[in-house]
């Protein structure tokens, strides 16, 4: 029988964290700390023509120099900045679903399709460790791709080696889940973690 697959995202599944509310409370935070309205703020920031660090690594530390720089903040504030930013970003483990995922060693394999920014896969391994459980861990910014784009999904196919019928995505956005089921995976809309394992758990079953 093929081996199947369980392919999670990350913020909103893996980690707790609201993905369509904190990058806008996280940048209006830091635009009254510089003294400086959100709409002076997001055209300097659109005039700095900054790195994509959703969809290219190696560019963190140019996109953080250049952020402090279009909100004029000092190294100090610079630092606090970003050490915020990843605070909001990681949330906190949702430690059932990390849990019941360690549990599927010999039924079925698990990994990582997440989209991401460039510094995710040290941040989120210095909190969660989650390569002693998820392996492939396949992130836009290191891709050069992002979901829903079917290319992201099909990077992270071949690198898990896998049909896309022998696996479930697990997101908790629509746009990403019809993504996946596009290129012929079975996709699940996170809404919770019992709903989520009792899924997996049928999934493996059929």
């Amino acid at each position: 029988m093929p081996e199947k697959w369980i392919l999670f995202d990350v913020g909103g599944v893996l980690e707790v964290v609201d993905d369509d509310a904190w990058q806008d409370q996280w940048w209006s935070r830091w635009c009254r700390e510089a003294d400086v309205t959100r709409q002076e703020a997001d055209e300097r920031l659109a005039a700095a023509a900054l790195p994509r660090i959703d969809l290219e690594a190696g560019v963190a530390e140019a996109f953080w120099e250049g952020l402090g720089a279009v909100l004029r903040l000092d190294s100090d504030r610079q630092a606090q900045m970003r050490a915020e930013f990843w605070d909001s970003y990681c949330g906190h483990a949702d430690s059932e679903l990390i849990a019941h995922a360690a549990t599927l060693r010999g039924r079925a394999r698990v990994a990582i399709l997440s989209n991401s920014a460039d510094g995710a896969r040290e941040e989120e391994e210095r909190r969660y460790g989650f390569s002693a459980v998820f392996d492939p861990i396949c992130y836009s910014h290191e891709l050069g791709v992002a979901k829903p784009d079917a290319r992201a999904y099909r990077s992270a196919l071949q690198r898990m080696d896998a049909a896309p019928e022998d696996v479930l995505f697990i997101d908790d956005h629509v746009e990403a889940v019809r993504g996946a089921r596009e290129i012929g995976m079975s996709a699940l809309l996170h809404r919770s973690t019992p709903q989520t394992v009792a899924a997996i758990e049928q999934f493996l079953r059929a």
